[in-house]
């Protein structure tokens, strides 16, 4: 069995799930970023190289209440502080990249914490843990057009169009995982990456994703042969 190089997680499914319970969304924003912990240990654990978690579109982040909005920023500020002195980003030698317009749109109490885990993991080499926020694939694609427009006289393949991306250090994705229930695509997700991607969509609302589930999914995605179309 081999084990996917790339696993993208789109996390789906807080507020219903909170909702079923008759809690507070915050309440399912919380259980979801304590379940996102337990996954990416999970992750860290089997050893998977890369691993992308999607944590808000654009969207996501501008047209929702503005109580909710500001709940979500706070949860990604908390986050990123404990992520900060987590051992495990030295020791397993994880770089962490933060995709996204996330620096246009967050406070700068929110960003402060991010771009310190950034910055304190920019020279590590051995995996990759990438956190999407505030991301549209649609603008990463764009911002990819432009850079290659200004660079006239160049071949444009898909070697090109690959170095202009936003995930330009990243591998292909194997193995995308939706959560919620609902199998639609979010957002042009990483619409160039995703291109022979496995995927995978479960009923489970994200806060109540286990390891065990998660663990499963990749393990019979390591058993599939792949073809390629061939």
């Amino acid at each position: 069995m081999s084990l996917p190089n790339h696993i993208v997680i789109v996390p789906d499914g807080n507020r219903r799930w909170a909702r079923k319970r008759g809690k507070s969304v915050r309440f399912g924003h919380t259980e979801g970023a304590k379940n996102t912990e337990k996954i990416l240990k999970a992750a860290l654990d089997m050893g998977i190289p890369s691993f992308t978690f999607w944590g808000c579109s654009v969207s996501n982040i501008t047209e929702r209440s503005r109580v909710e909005i500001k709940f979500i920023l706070f949860i990604f500020e908390q986050y990123f502080k404990k992520l900060l002195k987590r051992k495990e980003l030295d020791e397993y030698g994880i770089r962490v990249r933060v995709l996204g317009r996330w620096t246009e749109i967050f406070p700068k109490k929110t960003q402060k914490p991010i771009q310190e885990v950034i910055e304190k993991t920019k020279r590590n080499k051995n995996r990759n843990m990438t956190f999407l926020l505030a991301y549209d694939g649609r603008d990463e694609m764009t911002e990819a057009i432009k850079s290659i427009r200004r660079k006239k006289g160049k071949k444009i393949d898909r070697d090109l169009v690959k170095e202009n991306l936003w995930t330009r250090d990243l591998p292909p994705v194997d193995l995308v995982i939706r959560t919620g229930g609902e199998p639609h695509w979010s957002a042009g997700l990483m619409m160039w990456d995703v291109a022979e991607a496995r995927l995978h969509f479960t009923e489970t609302l994200w806060p109540a994703f286990t390891p065990g589930e998660f663990e499963k999914i990749v393990k019979v995605t390591g058993k599939v042969e792949r073809r390629y179309g061939r």
